[in-house]
């Protein structure tokens, strides 16, 4: 009986959304069209929030507009082929206001799990505003909170000693702060290499730590990949990218750049790990302006030493090391039930 009562004092809806980035908005608007409810739960303020709290200003799609539009309204055709992040935003802005999307905003998803008695999910979420927990049933359950949850920073030895600031790259916006310092980013993926860029732009004294092997590639070059994949299989692809990434930057190995064994499209598939879209940090390392150093072994306050027995001062550290998706945390998955993950 009481189990019951519990049951019928739940917010109750078809499907529970988790997440109001992108995919979230995509799936509710989706919904809407479709005339099924749902409710979207978000722990941040906003919808989209890792675009508009946790990016840095220079940033735009590293795509072409037409592969990072949402279903049922296009990106303009007079906006620019890549949008910067501001217009991105005011696009993500404008579907949720077409849709009618509401979010519950600052609620955050502690506990999931499936009711096999009532074929429900049963969501228990906190309310920052209330400090009360809340509890939602559902038929269908979408876990859209992104790979991008919580920002990763690796122990490195000695780095609690460090004087200088530390962040990680969710957490940087500009350049600005940073000029006549030294700074050193850790991480050379999209954003390690793009904070690197805007570091040297605004006149810090930049380097970057490149451990692993990477592809370097335009824009261009991965749209064309794209389109390409429709039609042609990816050793295909992938030997025409290398091929133009060879004859656009020449050997960067011997800048400390290394392509990996995998082609760009086959190693994205296989392990996750996408290129990096060269905004100009390629050029800036030929010039010195960015120095490529490898391997922090120890951090001694403000001095960093690396595996090739050199070491350098440093006012910060940007850590560009990724993330940690949280879902593994509340998500208790019954292989019977009805979840979706995007």
């Amino acid at each position: 009986m009481l189990c019951h009562l519990l049951y019928l004092l739940a917010m109750q809806t078809e499907v529970v959304i988790v997440g109001a980035g992108p995919s979230g908005l995509a799936t509710a608007a989706c919904l809407n069209i479709l005339a099924i409810p749902y409710v979207v739960l978000e722990r941040d303020t906003c919808s989209a929030s890792m675009w508009k709290l946790r990016t840095y200003d220079r940033l735009q799609l590293h795509l072409a507009k037409r592969f990072c539009e949402l279903p049922h309204m296009p990106i303009p055709r007079n906006a620019p082929t890549y949008l910067p992040k501001t217009q991105f935003i005011q696009y993500l802005d404008a579907y949720v206001e077409r849709f009618n999307i509401n979010p519950v905003y600052s609620t955050h998803v502690q506990l999931t799990s499936y009711d096999e008695d009532s074929k429900t999910w049963r969501v228990m979420a906190r309310n920052a505003l209330t400090d009360q927990v809340e509890e939602y049933r559902s038929r269908f359950l979408v876990v859209a909170s992104g790979e991008n949850c919580d920002g990763f920073i690796p122990d490195l030895p000695g780095l609690q000693s460090f004087s200088g600031e530390i962040l990680h790259s969710s957490s940087y916006k500009s350049g600005r702060p940073y000029t006549n310092k030294s700074v050193l980013v850790v991480g050379s993926g999209n954003s390690g290499m793009e904070v690197a860029y805007d570091l040297a732009e605004h006149e810090a004294r930049t380097s970057m730590v490149i451990n692993s092997p990477l592809h370097v590639v335009t824009k261009e070059m991965i749209c064309m990949a794209m389109v390409m994949l429709g039609c042609l299989p990816v050793c295909v692809v992938d030997a025409l990218v290398v091929l133009l990434a060879k004859l656009k930057y020449g050997d960067l190995s011997k800048y400390g750049i290394v392509r990996p064994t995998l082609g760009p499209m086959r190693l994205k598939a296989v392990t996750g790990r996408s290129s990096v879209i060269d905004v100009g940090t390629v050029e800036k390392i030929k010039t010195g302006e960015i120095k490529v150093v490898k391997g922090i072994t120890n951090i001694r306050e403000n001095e960093v030493e690396f595996a090739d027995g050199n070491s350098y001062q440093y006012d910060a550290i940007v850590f560009a090391t990724g993330f940690r998706t949280n879902p593994r945390k509340w998500l208790q998955v019954n292989l019977q039930s009805q979840l979706f993950v995007f």
